[in-house]
C-alpha cells in the first residue's frame, strides 16, 4: 500500500529541521560574526546628550580569569584585562567606549561599543563610575559611565579588528591604565563593606 503523501512531507520537514538545528549548533559562532555589522555606527543623529548638551558615552574595563574558563576566582593575580589600541597613532592602550545611542539602553550600549571596538562578548556586571572629560580637539564635552564586563568569549572578526589591536595585560600591568585603579579602588570598598556586616 502506498503511503500517504503527508508521510512524506512530515518526514521531509523533520529532517530539515534536524539539519538546520545541527547546522546552528556547529556553525554558532561563524552566525554570530556575520550578524555583527561589518563598520561601526560613526552617525551622531541618535547620540544621546545631557542638559548641558554634553555628549553620553559608556565604556567598560572587559576582564577575564586566567585558565579558569570565566568561573569566579578570588586570586588578584589571575586577573587579565583587555585593552585595544587607539584609532589615532601614538595614543596608547585604552578601555573600549563610544556613544550611547537613543534606541538603546546603557548596558546594550556597552555592549556594542565592547564588541565594535574590542570583539569580545560578556556580562556586564557593576557601574564603576563616572567621568567627564573633553574631546580629542576640546570642542566637545562628553559625560562617560565606566562598567565593568566579564569577557565570555573572543570573536576572531569585529567591525574594527582592522583599524585596532587587542590585548590582554595582567596585574602588574594593569595599573598603568587610569581606570583600573577605579576597579582595585571599588574591590577595597566593596571588601570593606562586606567584612563590617
Amino acid at each position: 500500500m502506498p503511503k500517504h503523501p503527508a508521510h512524506f512531507i512530515g518526514t521531509f520537514l523533520y529532517i530539515s529541521f534536524v539539519f538546520i538545528w545541527v547546522y546552528l549548533i556547529l556553525y554558532q559562532h561563524k552566525l554570530i560574526e556575520k550578524m555583527v555589522s561589518p563598520v561601526p555606527c560613526t552617525e551622531r543623529l541618535m547620540q544621546r546628550y545631557n542638559i548641558h548638551g554634553h555628549r553620553l558615552v559608556v565604556g567598560c574595563i572587559p576582564y577575564r580569569y586566567k585558565g579558569t574558563h570565566g568561573t569566579s576566582v578570588v586570586d588578584e593575580d589571575a586577573i587579565e584585562v583587555l585593552v585595544i589600541t587607539s584609532q589615532r597613532k601614538g595614543k596608547g592602550m585604552l578601555f573600549p567606549k563610544g556613544g550611547w545611542e537613543k534606541d538603546e539602553s546603557i548596558i546594550e550600549a556597552v555592549l556594542r561599543e565592547t564588541l565594535e571596538e574590542a570583539g569580545v562578548i560578556g556580562e556586564v556586571e557593576c557601574e564603576l563610575g563616572k567621568w567627564n572629560f573633553k574631546g580629542k580637539n576640546n570642542d566637545m564635552c562628553y559625560e562617560g559611565y565606566m562598567f565593568s564586563l566579564l569577557v565570555k568569549e573572543e570573536l576572531d572578526f569585529w567591525p574594527e579588528k582592522d583599524v585596532r589591536q587587542r590585548k590582554w595585560v595582567t596585574n602588574p600591568q594593569i595599573f598603568r591604565y587610569t581606570y583600573l585603579k577605579l576597579v582595585k579602588i571599588r574591590r577595597i570598598a566593596d571588601n570593606k563593606l562586606i567584612s563590617n556586616r
